[in-house]
């Protein structure tokens, strides 16, 4: 079963493959979800600083009655965390809110500031806010690091200079939005690429191509779009609160042919995501 299958990180830590999202998961229902995903069997849960439900995940791993080893925890310090002492107490601000004595990965959510993403130059900032995770990680109080919707130019800028390589670059990756060049970089530099929105924000669901090629394999579309990015060698992240959805998209043990992989990867982008096409979300733009 794919929520018994990992992936190994540069440090050697064993990563689960598929995971739980929890973005717009609101935090009093975010310890019922992560307990019920459990259940099921997922041991890898992702939230973050931006989401505001860090404590209700952290609520949920302790009450879901598996030792805490078992359960991988993701979060993201906040974009707009750009130096040295706001990242550092950010961190600690996690663990507390959690009620972990440590996070399994901890990963900048962003280059830039929400309100200026993929705007100006936050090099600086980026390196020292990466400073504040190698501290952490050296500390124990995370066990691996990384980053999130980072480009070659943002990871170049990190490696320029870091004590520790990223580990992961969590990046929306689905169906008809595949940066191959992004995926080749990490790759090559032993970075795990992560795919957050696999569903495309659900928009997926309603493309007729995608629904084609799902009736083919006799799966749901949302299983065929987490199957794409694990068949990208990725670990994918499709967000929910609904347990029958947590059991579909967990229902992804078969492969696709390579052939009908070429084809979905040059699908016609999605032309919008609806109440999610102002990205980022987090920018209040």
């Amino acid at each position: 079963m794919i929520l018994k299958e990992t992936y190994t990180l540069a440090n050697g830590v064993a990563i689960p493959k598929l995971g739980l999202g929890t973005w717009f998961i609101p935090d009093e229902q975010a310890a019922e979800a992560v307990k019920v995903a459990t259940a099921l069997g997922y041991r890898h849960i992702d939230t973050a600083q931006a989401y505001g439900n860090e404590a209700g995940v952290g609520e949920g791993v302790c009450a879901c009655g598996l030792p805490r080893e078992q359960v991988f925890v993701t979060s993201k310090v906040a974009a707009e965390a750009k130096d040295y002492d706001s990242a550092a107490r950010s961190i600690d601000e996690s663990l507390a809110k959690m009620g972990l004595d440590y996070i399994d990965m901890m990963i900048i959510h962003s280059p830039q500031p929400w309100a200026d993403f993929r705007g100006g130059d936050y090099a600086e900032g980026n390196r020292a806010a990466w400073c504040a995770l190698e501290d952490a990680y050296a500390a124990g109080k995370v066990r691996a690091i990384g980053v999130s919707n980072f480009l070659p130019g943002d990871l170049e800028n990190i490696l320029s200079s870091c004590r520790i390589k990223p580990m992961v670059n969590q990046i929306l990756l689905h169906i008809s939005n595949t940066d191959r060049a992004l995926l080749d970089y990490c790759k090559n530099r032993g970075i795990l690429v992560e795919a957050y929105s696999p569903i495309a924000h659900g928009e997926a669901l309603k493309n007729e191509q995608i629904t084609a090629m799902a009736a083919k394999y006799g799966v749901s579309p949302a299983a065929l779009c987490i199957r794409y990015v694990l068949e990208l060698g990725t670990v994918a992240l499709p967000k929910t609160a609904d347990p029958a959805h947590m059991k579909e998209n967990a229902a992804v043990d078969f492969p696709i042919d390579p052939a009908d992989m070429e084809t979905l990867m040059r699908l016609t982008p999605i032309e919008s995501y609806g109440e999610f096409s102002c990205f980022p979300v987090f920018s209040g733009k």
